[in-house]
């Protein structure tokens, strides 16, 4: 079986170093190349069109996100990086794992064994996120207890706003976004989530039952939640009844 060629980029030297010696217990992969700075990382993913990039986000030239909208080959995406913050936009392209800086060699082999779990191409996922295929992502991280949790936005019940931050409910648990609604809302499918509320958006997979009362409608969830529709929202569901 060949091997597949890596692609490391990071702007920070001890970056990549680390990477090609957590690497070199795994026979199945070779170092085809590094990059330090975004814009040669655009040029050399598209000559060497390696299987797999570790990829740094801050960086000069270009940052992490922008080498990928600019990219023609699109290979698997491994994120290292020191803020969190970005966590959530970086699952949004997809990638197989997202690094935080220090992360430790146990951290970095369970990202690898991830590799060989993936099912799905790679250049199907992050397509899908860069407009080649679908913009809206399937999974997505979540924040929990100081954690990104990865969770299937299939799972995802109801979103509901609450002061700054969104619930985000689910049959298990609740987490709880430091995004508002809106901007959650707008990077989920409008055809599986809808706005029934000015502090809500519903995953229409799992409405369970809708009623009227007293000049009221309500759409019960499948985890028994009743949620009131706004009533400048009423139009948004109409389509949903038959």
């Amino acid at each position: 079986m060949a091997k597949k060629s890596v692609l490391i980029i990071d702007d920070e030297e001890h970056g990549r170093v680390l990477v090609r010696q957590y690497l070199k217990p795994f026979d199945a992969y070779y170092v085809a190349g590094e990059c330090a700075n975004g814009l040669e990382a655009i040029g050399q993913i598209d000559r060497l069109e390696p299987d797999l990039i570790f990829l740094d986000i801050q960086m000069p030239g270009a940052n992490g996100f922008e080498v990928l909208q600019k990219i023609g080959h699109v290979p698997q995406v491994i994120f290292t990086t020191a803020y969190d913050k970005y966590a959530i936009q970086a699952f949004e392209t997809n990638a197989t794992d997202y690094l935080l800086k220090p992360y430790t060699k146990e951290r970095f082999v369970k990202t690898m064994e991830k590799l060989h779990t993936n099912s799905v191409p790679s250049s199907f996922m992050l397509g899908e996120t860069l407009g080649k295929k679908s913009a809206f992502p399937e999974r997505i991280l979540v924040e929990s207890k100081k954690r990104y949790r990865n969770i299937d936005v299939a799972d995802i019940i109801f979103l509901r706003a609450f002061g700054d931050y969104t619930e985000l409910h689910t049959s298990s648990e609740m987490y709880l976004s430091s995004s508002g609604i809106s901007t959650l809302a707008s990077r989920l499918d409008p055809e599986k989530f809808l706005r029934i509320h000015r502090s809500v958006a519903v995953n229409v997979q799992h409405i369970s039952e809708l009623y009227r009362d007293i000049g009221k409608t309500f759409l019960v969830m499948d985890n028994g939640t009743e949620l009131t529709v706004g009533r400048s929202y009423l139009p948004t569901i109409k389509h949903l009844i038959f």
